[in-house]
């Protein structure tokens, strides 16, 4: 709102009406219209909770109905004042009513302007939101039938022969599933992630058996509790079973490496595979929501980069630290 009227100011001292503009003018035009501002953003700060409960339309015109009265008594006291000392805080030879009319106008066309840039701004962001949403809950969808399959198959082989084993890969793909379905309704943690992908990987090391081999590089100090979206490191260690290990004959390692850098957090995961067909790296949709998701937390500054090089797939994730995630 200041800077609207502020700029309202200057168009009006730019405008080639021939009228006489002096820095005694200009500031003096400037602190009517800021203040002016102000008491209007004010009131409707203070009136908002009673404004957002009536229909965008009947709000938004009680909301600049109201700007226009505060506009015309403001501007009526004004040019009393003025008439009366003759301080020249209205322009020479303008009338009573021009004063305080064109004031009210010009204050329905600032606040019309700036609540609809409110109002398409948080339709924006809800937008945004919904779409985050919607990623995570197509991505919690990738835990693929076939998956759950193979593991309730290599569940059933183990439980006459080590029913320990198969009780703890029942917990292990019970708490894959709880995350998965619970996805888009709270944050993870780094913590919590590096457990879930611990999990997905102990019922993948059932089927692989020694086709899997994980490496973990854990540089500590780690920032343990600092918030993620949910989901976030599992699908990029399922991709790099899925279209890694799984697809090559004698199998594979798989280097997990998490560092704590001066002011993000490093995630990287690194595995042998085959050269994508045709030179592409399929569709990336799991990535792409990754990625998606931790800018929207995070900012411009969380990136995610992948690609193939040399018979290794290599996908890192930046993440900063000491800036919490946007709830959701």
């Amino acid at each position: 709102m200041l800077s609207m009227a502020e700029l309202i100011v200057i168009v009006l001292a730019l405008a080639p009406d021939g009228s006489d503009w002096d820095l005694g003018r200009f500031v003096s035009s400037s602190a009517f219209a800021l203040w002016l501002a102000l008491a209007i953003s004010v009131l409707l700060c203070v009136s908002r909770k009673q404004l957002s409960r009536l229909p965008p339309g009947v709000g938004g015109f009680i909301a600049t109905a109201t700007a226009a009265a505060i506009a015309a008594a403001v501007a009526g006291v004004t040019h009393s004042i003025d008439t009366v000392t003759g301080v020249g805080l209205v322009p020479a030879g303008t009338s009573f009513w021009r004063f305080v009319t064109g004031t009210a106008a010009i204050a329905i066309l600032a606040v019309g302007v700036v609540l609809r840039y409110l109002y398409v701004n948080d339709s924006w962001k809800a937008q945004v939101r919904a779409n985050a949403r919607a990623e995570v809950d197509a991505l919690q969808a990738r835990i693929k039938p076939h998956f759950l399959f193979n593991s309730m198959n290599t569940i059933a082989g183990l439980v006459r022969s080590d029913p320990e084993v198969a009780e703890r890969a029942v917990l292990d793909l019970s708490d894959l599933f709880r995350a998965a379905l619970g996805a888009s309704k709270s944050d993870s943690s780094l913590a919590e992630e590096v457990e879930l992908a611990e999990r997905y990987l102990a019922i993948e090391q059932l089927r692989l058996r020694e086709r899997l081999r994980v490496v973990w590089r854990k540089r500590e100090p780690l920032p343990w509790k600092m918030p993620l979206p949910r989901l976030v490191l599992q699908p990029l260690v399922e991709n790099a079973v899925l279209h890694g290990i799984s697809r090559l004959q004698g199998g594979g390692e798989i280097e997990i490496e998490l560092t704590q850098l001066s002011d993000h957090l490093l995630l990287r995961i690194r595995n042998p595979a085959p050269a994508p067909a045709d030179g592409r790296a399929g569709s990336r949709h799991a990535q792409h929501s990754i990625g998606q998701r931790l800018r929207y937390a995070y900012g411009p500054t969380a990136r995610m980069t992948a690609g193939w090089n040399g018979g290794y797939y290599l996908c890192e994730l930046h993440v900063p630290t000491g800036v919490e995630a946007q709830s959701r």
